[in-house]
């Protein structure tokens, strides 16, 4: 009798060779060129701008949307605070956007200018042409994906949340859809409903690769007090994941915590450890992202209390802390809370050769 040991071994490493090679966090490619795609702070739109050095940017379109955001967003017609990146295969790229739109507060019923009530996520095949999927949270359990699971729903009464603030998207490949199939996209964001917490909150949900269904939100981590605007990456320095947000209460700021889970523990932040040189001066919006061929992290974040407001760009070491250098942004009318996306040459050049186009036929 011949022994079975060859051929469980090459069963096991076929098997093991047939699964994608695991990915932590976003794809990275590119080093030709920079996108930084953020809210307009001229208005409730999104914009693009193009750097070859990540620093020094020049707007795209005149700085003016790259497309309609009252189609893109369906509850009220503006796209605020969008992350932008890659699917995971490479083949295409995806968006995140608040529904959010100041001016719609009357007609909206909404408590305040600053409420909304959803999010969008936006899919794409080649960074201009977009199409979109809103999510309103107030309808409920019946827009999530898995929302026949009521055993433990985020909230008792989905009607009255008032926010649903600045999501983000990174790679999840440990999770495990219900059919069993292994990967998705987290999305991660701040909420508040009032009537059932006193603050808000991070949250998660995750995304399949069609980017139009997601499961119900659940809590990322509690702290205590408010939380928004995180912004989380995978280094390969540490092997850990790397978050950086705005507290609103203990010691405000933006701050920065790691977990080796994108599940956590997340601790608490050190109080020591945080963007110190802005004083008493109010920021928010963080996007940390790589140069390439620099060993260390640029992080933007608005500066939001000074008129004019100013969006700056600092350093951090390989490990994501001990944060320098500040600098505003150049080139970018109205920079706001956005991200940033390293490119390749083809990438770079179709986006400006698409702006050039359609600048020239303005009249």
């Amino acid at each position: 009798m011949k022994p079975l040991f060859p051929i469980l071994f090459f069963g096991i490493l076929a098997t093991a060779c047939s699964e994608e090679p695991q990915q932590h966090g976003n794809l990275q490619m590119g080093d030709y060129g920079y996108l930084y795609c953020h809210m307009s702070d001229h208005g409730q739109w999104t914009a693009y701008a193009l750097s070859r050095d990540g620093l020094h940017y020049h707007d795209l379109l005149g700085g003016d949307s790259i497309f309609s955001a009252f189609e893109m967003a369906k509850i009220e017609g503006g796209t605020r605070d969008a992350y932008l990146c890659r699917t995971i295969d490479g083949s295409g790229y995806l968006m995140v956007t608040t529904d959010m739109n100041n001016s719609m507060t009357s007609r909206m019923n909404k408590g305040g200018e600053w409420e909304n009530f959803g999010i969008d996520l936006l899919t794409s095949d080649d960074l201009i042409h977009w199409q979109s999927t809103s999510f309103d949270f107030r309808k409920g359990l019946s827009i999530f994906c898995d929302g026949d699971d009521t055993t433990n729903p985020a909230y008792q009464d989905f009607s009255t949340i008032c926010r649903v603030w600045a999501p983000q998207i990174i790679w999840d490949g440990d999770y495990r859809w219900a059919d069993g199939t292994k990967g998705g996209y987290m999305i991660y964001y701040s909420l508040l409903n009032r009537p059932e917490e006193g603050y808000d909150r991070m949250y998660y949900s995750h995304a399949d690769r069609t980017f139009t269904r997601l499961t119900q939100p659940r809590v990322l981590f509690d702290w205590g007090y408010a939380t928004i605007d995180a912004d989380i990456n995978w280094l390969d320095t540490d092997r850990q994941y790397h978050l950086m947000i705005k507290k609103e209460g203990g010691k405000p700021g933006l701050f920065t915590s790691a977990s080796p889970s994108l599940m956590g523990p997340w601790p608490e932040p050190d109080d020591s450890d945080y963007v110190s040189f802005e004083g008493n001066k109010k920021c928010e919006g963080v996007s940390a992202f790589q140069i390439a061929g620099e060993e260390g992290w640029r992080i933007g974040y608005i500066e939001y209390s000074s008129r004019p407001k100013n969006y700056r760009i600092c350093k951090a070491d390989k490990n994501m802390r001990n944060f320098s250098d500040p600098r505003n942004i150049e080139g970018v009318n109205g920079p706001q809370h956005g991200s940033f996306l390293r490119l390749t040459q083809e990438e770079y050049e179709r986006l400006q050769s698409w702006s050039d186009e359609q600048m020239a036929r303005r009249p």
